[in-house]
């Protein structure tokens, strides 16, 4: 059984924020008006504190993030996005950092629970809010880039 104090403060920061970084990639693929953003950030914020299963550091995880909301903290304020390389990419790339921690110090189980968990809350700011249409008509509930984003996902998390 994984928890927190298997891992580093600097550790444990990249595995927090994991789940809101899911939730950006799909607001990043597709960017939206301020009510599809607000609706993604909700669902990725339910996601975030409900863990698909309970594996202990899922547990803590969502527990900690719990935490954060009820005190107003932003889980994402050490998350900065650079000009070097597209935010798509670097965000990618921080949600497969996050992965490997978990998957080298936590169980088979754990690890694939985590990447689960990920996935779910992209999935989960991808289903918020219909894209597209007039008044709702003709609306797709997942845009192409966000079901491409969501791809990309998929495989970094090795799923």
């Amino acid at each position: 059984m994984t928890t927190r104090a298997d891992f580093t403060d600097e550790e444990w920061v990249r595995i927090r924020r994991a789940p809101f970084v899911a939730g950006m990639a799909i607001s990043l693929a597709d960017p939206g008006g301020p009510i599809e953003m607000s609706k993604e950030t909700i669902a990725t914020i339910r996601s975030a504190t409900n863990p698909p299963s309970r594996e202990q550091l899922l547990a803590e995880v969502a527990l900690d993030i719990q935490a954060m909301s009820q005190q107003k903290q932003n889980p994402l304020k050490d998350f900065k996005l650079s000009k070097d390389s597209s935010p798509g990419q670097q965000v990618l790339d921080e949600l497969g950092a996050a992965a490997g921690l978990v998957s080298a110090k936590a169980t088979a189980d754990e690890s694939a629970g985590y990447n689960q968990w990920l996935l779910a809350t992209a999935q989960a700011a991808a289903d918020a809010a219909k894209d597209g249409g007039f008044m709702g008509f003709g609306a797709k509930q997942v845009s192409d880039g966000e079901q491409a984003m969501l791809d990309q996902v998929k495989a970094t998390l090795g799923i």
